[in-house]
């Protein structure tokens, strides 16, 4: 699977995690927390980080190697994924529409690296959308990925996760008068929508026959 560097599975998979990645959600409001607090940024950025890594890791290496054994399966895990990718590119336009902003509570009593950690855990993996999007999703989108490109769209994937809660933790004093405004969470999740379906698209387009 890691061969030679990749420039468009590197592409792919940074923007399809990017995609994943920045919509509202618990765990991005908890790293945001924690930025604005000032307080274990280091640890929730990297529990977050190293627990993406590890699912998606997981999920084009393992789930991968399976579908890619069977054309039939991988046929079918790329009809699949590109469906729910189309979904899921709705559903952010709909958030677009709602147009809602990110906004986190900063009182409260300072809390121990382990404490913080255990949160930032329990938030990620009890969230069953976490396993759908790093595991079945990003593993099908790296299964469908031309050969010898995989190692590339992992390593594109896993770096939109780290500069993601890197860019959230460390920025969140930057960040949060900007995405506290609705027009601004519009524009990025039609951007995220938009990236979806594109994604989408060219999983079908590159589907191979039967």
């Amino acid at each position: 699977m890691f061969e030679a560097f990749s420039a468009a599975g590197f592409v792919t998979g940074l923007s399809l995690g990017a995609s994943l990645i920045v919509a509202i959600g618990a765990q991005n409001a908890f790293v945001l927390r924690q930025g604005l607090r000032r307080e274990q940024v280091g640890t929730v950025v990297a529990v977050c980080a190293l627990l993406d890594i590890a699912l998606m890791t997981l999920g084009v290496a393992g789930l991968g190697a399976a579908v890619v054994a069977q054309p039939a399966l991988l046929r079918a895990a790329t009809v699949g994924g590109a469906v729910v990718l189309g979904w899921y590119g709705l559903a952010a336009f709909r958030r677009a529409a709602a147009a809602q902003g990110l906004s986190a509570a900063t009182a409260g009593a300072p809390q121990s690296a382990g404490r913080v950690a255990a949160q930032a855990l329990g938030i990620s993996l009890l969230n069953p959308h976490v396993y759908l999007d790093t595991v079945l999703l990003v593993g099908t989108v790296g299964a469908a990925q031309a050969a010898g490109t995989q190692g590339s769209f992992l390593l594109g994937a896993c770096s939109a996760s780290v500069l993601w809660f890197i860019g959230l933790g460390y920025g969140a004093r930057l960040l949060s008068p900007l995405f506290a405004r609705a027009a601004a969470w519009r524009l990025l999740e039609c951007l995220v929508g938009a990236t979806m379906w594109l994604i989408a698209y060219r999983l079908l387009a590159g589907m191979p026959s039967a």
